[in-house]
């Protein structure tokens, strides 16, 4: 289990913004959600492929896939539409100090 991984300060992450950071070899992708805080592996579950570099729609809560079109749910990392079916994992997010932290917290 990987150790919790600054991503950088609350006020350096607005709502509507996403950063990457890594947590070991996982890149993990930060969103800012209306003010809430979440984080799913940079990877697309059809393709592996960074979910980064496609657009996060901070009104839906989803980030689009731009090899395939594939959106995720920012919130829970769900599949909303093919070509992916599989889920992109989930990592907890904590706001402490004024920073937001993340970690890749599979076994």
């Amino acid at each position: 289990m990987s150790d919790w991984v600054r991503v950088c300060a609350t006020s350096e992450l607005l709502p509507g913004e996403m950063k990457v950071v890594w947590a070991g070899d996982t890149p993990i992708c930060v969103f800012n959600y209306d003010g809430d805080y979440y984080a799913l592996e940079d990877r697309c579950s059809h393709e592996d492929f960074e979910l980064s570099a496609g657009c996060f729609d901070p009104e839906a809560a989803t980030i689009e896939c731009v090899l395939h079109g594939s959106r995720f749910d920012v919130r829970d990392g769900r599949a909303l539409n093919p070509p992916a079916y599989v889920p992109v994992a989930k990592f907890p997010v904590k706001v402490e100090d004024g920073a937001v932290w993340t970690r890749d917290d599979r076994d």
